[in-house]
């Protein structure tokens, strides 16, 4: 853990100027936000189904979670209940559809 500080204040160091206001430590932040984000997610993977289901509601399978839902009847009012399933809250539904994804390590 000491060594990771000591690096880090080395990098900081690089990045700054004798004068503090010429301190770049936006840019330093940035490229390490990037790095770190680029290292993620090349470790992980995201995973889409769709499922539908007649009637006003349309279960994720287990592992997954809805990201948006669609409604039948051009109803466009819909929510996301016990962040599993998604209702369609118009009245005499013919079919819900839910847009399921996961993110698993590769």
């Amino acid at each position: 853990m000491k060594m990771r500080v000591a690096v880090l204040l080395a990098v900081i160091a690089m990045f700054c100027a004798a004068d503090a206001q010429k301190c770049a430590l936006d840019g330093l932040m940035s490229s390490l936000t990037k790095s770190v984000a680029s290292a993620v997610l090349q470790k992980v993977t995201l995973s889409c189904i769709s499922v539908s289901a007649v009637g006003s509601l349309a279960n994720c399978p287990a592992g997954y979670k809805p990201t948006g839902c669609s409604c039948g009847n051009a109803c466009g009012s819909w929510d996301i209940r016990n962040d599993q399933t998604c209702h369609c809250q118009c009245a005499n539904q013919d079919w819900t559809a839910a847009r399921c994804c996961k993110i698993a390590l590769k």
